[in-house]
């Protein structure tokens, strides 16, 4: 990418602030008036120096599509979109129907996974995890249809209860077991079923 020049820079912070804002992307002439141009020729020949240099894109025909390209782009690897199934309790079993939240977007190769269309996420609620590092707040990345190992954290329904627990399985007998003293393990009265093992673990800012 060849540098911008200093007005170029001030163009291309102007629009990142504004997407970093979450507003929409700015238009040729909230350009040209942010800046005091004359006219929006000015704007719009600044945004295609900015195409040339590799630092912005936009779809055609777009009033509002500007995106910034970051310079480490060439260094990402594939995103991947993974959606969001509600929250599960780290702590006593609990009765919640999990609806679509919204996504989380990962690089495959930060988390080391590849996603299937059997992948799932949940926020977890509770201390009950504490012992491998799961707290309230965070997100477990979770597949469907794997079978769990031994001392795997897995979502699964008890009794038809949800919960988030590691799986332990005693001479054939499955159960799941906290990672905190204050819960007890919870052995099943009738069903045990294993709705996904975590792979991976998203921690959110607080």
């Amino acid at each position: 990418m060849t540098k911008p020049t200093r007005c170029q820079q001030q163009v291309l912070d102007f629009i990142q602030n504004e997407i970093r804002a979450e507003r929409p992307s700015p238009t040729h002439q909230e350009i040209a008036d942010h800046f005091g141009f004359r006219s929006t020729r000015a704007a719009a020949c600044h945004l295609e120096a900015l195409k040339r240099k590799g630092l912005i894109e936009s779809e055609p025909e777009k009033v509002r599509a500007l995106r910034v390209i970051s310079p480490l782009q060439k260094f990402r690897s594939r995103i991947a979109d993974i959606p969001i199934l509600g929250s599960i309790p780290a702590g006593f079993a609990d009765r919640r129907e999990q609806d679509a939240t919204g996504c989380v977007s990962i690089d495959i190769a930060t988390l080391g996974i590849k996603p299937t269309p059997r992948t799932f996420a949940l926020e977890v609620r509770g201390d009950s995890m504490i012992g491998k590092h799961i707290i309230d707040g965070d997100v477990v990345i979770v597949e469907h249809g794997q079978n769990p190992r031994n001392g795997d954290v897995v979502a699964a329904l008890i009794d038809g209860e949800s919960t988030l627990k590691t799986y332990v399985a005693d001479n054939g007998k499955p159960h799941l077991r906290a990672e905190n003293p204050k819960y007890p393990k919870l052995i099943p009265m009738g069903e045990l079923m294993i709705q996904g093992v975590m792979v991976a673990l998203i921690r959110k800012r607080k």
